[in-house]
Parts: structure tokens; sequence; C-alpha cells
């Protein structure tokens, strides 16, 4: 299935690509996707598949408070579950591995609660076991590292597209200071 996603560069100018399939982003560096077909108003870059997106998925994501970090507490409250579920996953998910501040307090980032939002939804709404939930959030960091090299390789290619272009002005150049 081919889909137009708008992809969220480093300089905050969007870029349309066509693509097989969406991608999340599960690491420190990342290329955010978002699916264009959905009505919901996204006001921020996320960096959830939109294969794994509903509305109700980014409606909350999108309810996120624009905040530096979030206590344990604020997490749960924006989740609607308990402290030690949150605890208890961090211990069953690699991707959910908030900062620990000075005062051993755990602080989560904006990325921290969207992971935590994907894994209440893989378990609550489509009722996967903690290590169907696990093992999907592992295929997902592959797909979402095959898709880095894959932008990573078209980016080179486009380098390589404009040397070759530059190099075939520079011939004609060239050519016309022989005639």
């Amino acid at each position: 299935m081919m889909m137009t996603t708008t992809m969220m560069t480093t300089n905050s100018e969007p870029e349309q690509l066509e693509m097989d399939s969406s991608e999340l982003s599960l690491g420190d560096s990342h290329v955010d996707f978002v699916e264009e077909s959905v009505a919901t108003p996204v006001t921020a870059p996320i960096s959830i598949p939109a294969m794994l997106c509903d509305d109700k998925l980014l409606e909350e994501i999108n309810a996120i408070p624009d905040k530096m970090g979030f206590k344990i507490g604020d997490v749960a409250e924006i989740l609607g579950i308990k402290q030690y579920v949150l605890r208890y996953w961090e211990t069953e998910f690699e991707i959910l591995r908030p900062k620990k501040a000075s005062n051993n307090q755990r602080m989560y980032t904006r990325k921290d609660v969207e992971n935590a939002l994907l894994i209440r939804k893989l378990l609550h709404r489509d009722r996967f076991s903690i290590e169907g939930a696990r093992n999907a959030m592992k295929e997902l960091k592959a797909h979402v590292r095959k898709e880095k090299d894959m932008s990573q390789v078209i980016h080179k290619l486009e380098n390589f597209n404009e040397t070759v272009e530059d190099l075939i002005m520079d011939i004609r150049r060239v050519r016309q200071m022989f005639k």
C-alpha cells in the first residue's frame, strides 16, 4: 500500500515522501512521520508510526502538555493509570527508560510519554500481552532502523545525483569553450 507522508526534518520544513509503510522512532535520533489522511490536526511532529496510530492515539498525543519534563505522577495522570504500572512497564519495555534527577525522581520526556501512550494502546486497546507488545515494539524498532538507513541512502543518492549534474554542466561548459 503506497501512502504519502509528511516528513519533518531537522530544519522543520515538511517534505513529502511516498513510501510503502510508515515508521516509528524508538531511538534518540529519528525521523518523524505523520499520516496525512488522518483528519486530526497535528500540532507537533510525532514519532509514532502511522500504521499504529488511530484517531484516539493522535488526540492523546496532541493533548500532551508542552513541557520539558514530566514527573511520574504527571505521566500516570495523562495515561490514566497508576504509577506502579509505569514502573512495571519500565522493567518490561526497554523503550521506556526515563532519566532520573539528582533526587532519584523519574523525569519523562515527551518522547517517553508518547512511547507510554503507545504501550498503553497496545496493551489495553489492541489487547496485546506484555510479551506480544514487547515483541511488537522490538519489531518496530528494527523497522525504524531500516527506514532510517533507507533515508540516509536516499540522501546520499540525492547528493550523488547533484554532483553528477554539476559535472555534466562543467563538461558542457568545457565543450562550449572548445567550439
